[in-house]
């Protein structure tokens, strides 16, 4: 049942002369693969969701499944299945009756509809709740409900739409595991819509970040952390340390001395950066330079050290058990591998 999905060009304005809730926006989702619309509160995530389900008509652009524009087909008969940050479940109705509704809307035979349903809801662990009502039931079991009614119809797309934002975070991590295993298992093309950026790494085969609205990065979760595409995208992923420099001859000359990378920088002007775990000290050797410790903050797995190296402002995450006082002076280290220069 897994489609491709190729979003063309799509921008959508609630009301004329409004700014584009989503501008020019393409990506494509591999049949099988679960891309995350990654972005903070009002970048355009559930706008472009919305468009793909059919609830809302794009200003411009395409939707495609399997190569067929799908933008003059209604939302019921998009075979795409949404899951809303709500459970927004029929109170009156069972958890059997729920989970069927869409079964009964495409007058699939009663016998086969019971099998389908029971099988649903055994895969979001929640046979036996088969005969109570969503009243009774707590806010992670009905978020499984609409979970397994949206599996139930065996759709081509599966469209969530921040459905574990509401949940306690250990509730959270539970259901990150189940839908990551039901995506997988299914082979649903899946788009999971987020603002969180752990969620989004923990899920996606590939992220979709979205500032204002527009694309800014389309990769690997990895590439986000390792390789990002802007001083903006780094920090959205809690990158902290920029060092300005001057690009010439496979280095970086910098307030902190010469720097290698291992991979290359354009000539001219430009800015690395690095994750503060990756931030060595009190180790010589290349990149290496002197640095004073200015605070040092307990976190429990780690320790946040800000350090000051000839007016360089640099973060570094250490293990616990290496403990450094304010005032310390140390060698800091920033290796090769772990240096990026921003596009």
């Amino acid at each position: 049942m897994s489609a491709s999905l190729e979003i063309k060009g799509l921008s959508h304005r609630y009301r004329k002369g409004d700014e584009a809730a989503v501008s020019d926006l393409s990506l494509d989702v591999e049949p099988g693969e679960l891309v995350a619309l990654l972005g903070p509160s009002g970048c355009g995530k559930t706008t472009a969701l919305k468009v793909i389900s059919g609830l809302l008509a794009p200003t411009s652009g395409d939707v495609l499944v399997d190569g067929a524009s799908i933008l003059g087909v209604p939302p019921e008969k998009r075979e795409a299945a949404m899951v809303f940050q709500k459970p927004l479940l029929f109170p009156n109705m069972t958890v059997e009756e729920n989970v069927g509704f869409g079964l009964r809307m495409r007058r699939v035979r009663r016998e086969d509809s019971s099998r389908k349903v029971e099988d649903a809801l055994r895969q979001v662990r929640m046979d036996g709740f088969a005969e109570r009502k969503p009243g009774e039931l707590s806010g992670g079991q009905q978020q499984r409900v609409a979970l397994a009614r949206a599996l139930v119809t065996e759709p081509k797309l599966l469209l969530l739409d921040e459905p574990l934002s509401s949940l306690d975070a250990n509730l959270r991590e539970e259901m990150r595991e189940l839908v990551k295993r039901l995506c997988r298992e299914g082979g649903y093309t899946t788009v999971f819509v987020t603002h969180d950026q752990e969620e989004a790494v923990v899920l996606a085969d590939r992220i979709a970040l979205l500032f204002g609205g527009e694309l800014q990065m389309h990769a690997e979760p990895e590439a986000f952390y390792d390789h990002p595409s802007s001083r903006e995208v780094a920090r959205f992923f809690g990158a902290t340390n920029f060092i300005e420099g001057e690009a010439k001859n496979g280095s970086v000359e910098t307030p902190l001395g010469r720097l290698r990378l291992e991979s290359t920088a354009p000539p001219g002007r430009t800015t690395l950066t690095i994750r503060p775990e990756a931030v060595r000290l009190d180790e010589s050797g290349e990149n290496s330079f002197p640095a004073k410790v200015s605070s040092a903050t307990y976190l429990g797995t780690q320790v946040h050290y800000e350090l000051d190296a000839n007016g360089v402002k640099l973060r570094a995450a250490l293990p616990p058990h290496i403990r450094l006082e304010k005032g310390d002076e140390v060698i800091a280290r920033l290796p090769a591998e772990s240096l990026w220069a921003l596009g």
